[in-house]
Formats: C-alpha cells, structure tokens, sequence
C-alpha cells in the first residue's frame, strides 16, 4: 500500500459463463460468457459507468485511472464491455486504458478443470471436503494452492495501487479539492476497476485486509457483483460489498419466463 494513499477500488466480478451453465470447475480454463452473462456484464458496466446515478456508489467523481482485468476470456469480454460503456456513457465519454494482468487469473484448479462438480465429488470426494473446510492446506490436484495465489496477486495489486497512487493530485502538487460526491467520497481522487474472479478477490482482500488465508470463504462475490473499497490515508475499508441490484431486471425476466413455462406446461 502506498503511504498516505487516498483512492477508491471496484471490484467486478465477471457474468455467468458456459462453465456455469454446466456445472462445470473454471479455474484457469478460457470459457466464454452465456448469453446471460454477456447481458450481466452490459448491466454491470451501465452500472459502473454511471456510478453517482442513484443509489450512488461510493465512487470519486471522475473517470477511472483504468480498467485492470484477468487476462481469461470471461474476465477480458465483461472488461471490455465496461470499457465501451465509460466511453459511451455521458458521465465520462473518453476511453479508459484496459490493461489484461496475469497476476488477476483465476485459481489454478488442475485436473479439476473443465469436470462437473458431480465427478469431482465422486472421484476426489475428501479433497473437495478439505478444500471447502481448510482452504489454505488444500487444493485441487495439480493446482494452485493459496499461498502461491497469493504471491502473484499481492505484486499485481501492489502496482495497481502505485499507478492510482501517482494518478493522485497531490503527486501532482495540487491542492486536494474539499468537494464531496454525495456518498462522501472526495470528487478528484482516483480510482480504479479490477474485473476478475471470485477466487482471486477473496485472496485479494484478505492480503488487503491482512487477514489469514484461511478466512478465505469470508467474503462471497456474486457473478457480476460490484464491490467498493475505499482507502483512506494508505488504511483500506469495505464501503460496498457484493452489490447485485443492478442485475434485478434479469432475474424478474428469468421468474416471468418460468412463470410462462409452468402455465404452458398446466403445473400449478
């Protein structure tokens, strides 16, 4: 953490993939987006790119630094969505810097990858239990274990915050503005979107909040969910967690459309 950094951080999680839709392990695989999941990502990025639109979100009042994103295909196409939409948008309408980093890849899940999660409970059935119980001493055979997760997003997040450090106006020499957005976030700080995988942001807030691996299961991120962490004087804090109300229109079309299914069919 840069000292005295005053920033604000989003993370995205990326929209609902084929993987998903079949029940199948991701990890570093390079799986698409659904068709929902594109149309997640469209609700996420409007969302994003009008972010003092009420309900605000606890964001600065200019464009974002950049958009930093996992380099796999699901995390890169929701990304370049964001993208579109800041640039689109009336709030900003410049383009953002996307910048694909390695360091944000999904965990490794080795010959987990690609198989149903039915097979992986018949085949490594007290490997999943522990990996669900002491996540920080086990995983996936041939996979990533937490610790070495750790090493490549630490770096990856320590450079992240650098740039929006040297993005500040007071690097500049200008004096900071005392102007407020309305949820109390200074307008001219920066602040940055990192769109990638639920895995990887459980490690990263955990190393942000120097808490231990093995709290990894604390915080959940749904598939297009917006998280905000607002730091304030190089000292980190949750200011929005797992926010999905932008996604409410996709759920109420998906209870219409089964709603629809049950008459055709006669159920009651």
């Amino acid at each position: 953490m840069p000292p005295g950094l005053d920033a604000t951080l989003v993370l995205l999680r990326h929209g609902e993939t084929t993987a998903i839709v079949e029940g199948r392990f991701q990890g570093r695989s390079s799986v698409p987006l659904s068709p929902l999941g594109a149309r997640q990502a469209q609700r996420a990025a409007e969302r994003v790119a009008r972010p003092h639109d009420p309900p605000a979100l606890p964001v600065p009042g200019g464009p974002p630094v950049e958009v930093v994103h996992s380099p796999l295909a699901r995390t890169t196409q929701t990304a370049a969505t964001v993208g579109a939409a800041l640039a689109a948008g009336t709030a900003f309408g410049r383009p953002v810097p996307l910048r694909p980093e390695e360091g944000f890849a999904e965990i490794g899940q080795g010959e987990w990858e690609g198989r149903l999660t039915t097979e992986i409970a018949q085949e490594w059935g007290d490997v999943l239990a522990a990996w669900r119980v002491a996540p920080a001493s086990a995983h996936a055979p041939g996979g990533e274990s937490l610790p070495a997760v750790q090493e490549r997003v630490r770096p990856a997040m320590s450079a992240m915050l650098q740039r929006m450090a040297e993005a500040s106006p007071a690097r500049a020499g200008a004096q900071p503005s005392p102007v407020l957005t309305s949820t109390g976030t200074r307008l001219d700080e920066p602040w940055s979107i990192l769109v990638a995988h639920d895995g990887v942001f459980k490690v990263a807030l955990l190393s942000l909040f120097e808490l231990p691996l093995e709290r990894f299961w604390l915080f959940p991120f749904a598939l297009c969910g917006i998280t905000v962490v607002e730091i304030a004087d190089g000292r980190p804090r949750l200011r929005a967690h797992n926010l999905t109300e932008h996604l409410a229109p996709l759920l109420e079309e998906r209870a219409q459309a089964a709603t629809e299914e049950r008459e055709r069919a006669g159920a009651l």
